[in-house]
């Protein structure tokens, strides 16, 4: 299902033998999708923690990780390494799956790295595709996008209409951003007031 290699569990030993709480299990889950692949999430948990629909995996060095039902099929094949190099350093989640099984999801996405994200790239914001239900998608707004003054009319007039036009079958975007949040919300557009990609 999912292989730990042995500086990963080295790394997760050491990381979990510095902690005052013993009995801990490591919690892998996939929290969404953005620019690059997967969002991970991994923490520690105690051993109390784990539900009934989790599934355990013994990855030796006395390391058990607990991947949550959600994440189950996004997680297998993949292989969890650590790093520590002069130019990358951390841990490393190489998983052969595809972002989005569901076809609909997939040409969304392909909308969105091919057109999307170069258009709001030049206004330093990014797009990512969270997920889509019932015909309808759900994104996030990123970077200068966060809190811009032109979200909605770069929704509106652009992510929405090519989004549209590539899939038909997609009746609403929902954007799911928190524009007050990040370090400058709301900021000033430029002068003209134009989205990036209206």
């Amino acid at each position: 299902m999912l292989t730990l290699t042995e500086a990963a569990s080295k790394k997760i030993m050491a990381l979990m033998e510095s902690e005052e709480q013993k009995d801990l299990v490591l919690r892998i889950a996939v929290r969404g999708r953005g620019p690059g692949g997967f969002r991970y999430e991994l923490k520690f948990v105690g051993e109390n923690e784990r539900g009934a629909e989790d599934t355990v995996v013994d990855a030796g060095e006395g390391v058990h990780v607990v991947v949550d039902s959600e994440s189950v099929e996004t997680l297998k094949g993949a292989t969890v390494d650590f790093v520590d190099g002069v130019y990358e350093s951390g841990f490393k989640i190489d998983n052969p799956n595809p972002l989005w099984a569901d076809p609909k999801a997939q040409s969304i996405q392909e909308v969105i790295d091919a057109q999307i994200n170069p258009g709001v790239a030049m206004h330093g914001g990014h797009v990512s595709l969270l997920d889509v239900k019932d015909n309808i998608a759900y994104i996030a707004l990123g970077g200068g996008c966060q809190g811009c003054g032109m979200a909605d009319v770069t929704l509106k007039q652009g992510i929405e209409v090519m989004i549209k036009e590539a899939v038909p079958e997609i009746t609403q975007i929902i954007d799911s951003t928190d524009h007050a949040a990040g370090n400058n919300p709301y900021y000033q557009p430029s002068k003209g007031g134009q989205s990036p990609l209206a």
